[in-house]
């Protein structure tokens, strides 16, 4: 008898399996258009592989038993970054990312405003879904500045590269685990990473003003994280002052019954 745990990940399987091959149909395409290297075929491959077996295991800790709408345009939009992360890799040291490139970058920024809006629309928003939803986004944007910083400097990879940082801080650091507020500044910022990277890496801006554009949308996401950063430590700093102040008064009758204690 299979359990409703076993059943979820059972019933997924299709659908991951229909992911992994537009992953390798959209490779093969790629390689017939425009040629595709090893390095491309294997970057591509592992991200299929990896981006299944992990969604498989949210799918299997949730219960679900089958990917929502916005799921599956989220995963739709996780095939487009996976071409993109295998054309950065098989074209590594290459300035110019080509129209293919930026076209697949493109739609697949396109695509994250759909996602959030059919989950609304159907009432399917889960935290599962919000959490496919950053780290697809957060890969993107990590492929992005990687191919922008090999035509204007290494710098330009600290925005792809921050999210993870701040992840990684957050296993030490558990304050920074807190759930943040809404904020449509957060939003409006992540969202512009993305455009400025491909607008930077598309050719299309001279070398100055694609610098300029890029040192702006560094600026504005280091002012973001450093925000939410500081509304975190406000947070932690306040939830400590108010248990400090809630222990004090046990602490003093403690005291206060040892000191009238008679000696023995």
């Amino acid at each position: 008898m299979i359990t409703r745990a076993q059943y979820s990940t059972v019933a997924v399987v299709p659908e991951l399996a229909a992911g992994m091959a537009a992953q390798l149909l959209l490779l093969a395409g790629l390689g017939g258009f425009i040629g595709l290297g090893p390095a491309g075929w294997l970057t591509g491959t592992a991200f299929a592989l990896v981006l299944g077996v992990l969604l498989a295991s949210a799918m299997h800790r949730s219960r679900s038993c089958a990917l929502g709408p916005a799921d599956l345009v989220t995963f739709a939009r996780a095939v487009l970054v996976g071409g993109v992360a295998a054309l950065v890799i098989d074209r590594f040291g290459t300035a110019q990312p080509g129209p293919v490139f930026v076209a697949l970058a493109s739609v697949a920024l396109a695509l994250d405003a759909v996602d959030g809006r059919v989950a609304r629309r159907t009432g399917t928003v889960s935290a599962r879904g919000a959490r496919f939803d950053m780290e697809v986004d957060a890969f993107l944007i990590l492929m992005l500045s990687v191919q922008v910083a090999l035509a204007h400097g290494w710098w330009v990879f600290a925005i792809g590269a921050m999210r993870y940082v701040f992840a990684a801080a957050a296993w030490a650091l558990p304050w920074l685990r807190a759930a943040l507020p809404a904020s449509v500044a957060r939003k409006t910022v992540a969202a512009l990473q993305g455009i400025v990277l491909v607008v930077a890496g598309s050719g299309l801006l001279p070398d100055a003003a694609a610098v300029a554009v890029t040192a702006g949308a560094l600026a504005a996401l280091a002012w973001s994280f450093g925000r939410d950063i500081g509304w975190l430590w406000r947070r932690q700093s306040q939830s400590r002052r108010l248990n400090n102040a809630y222990n004090a008064p046990a602490m003093s009758r403690i005291a206060t019954v040892d000191v009238m204690k008679p000696d023995h």
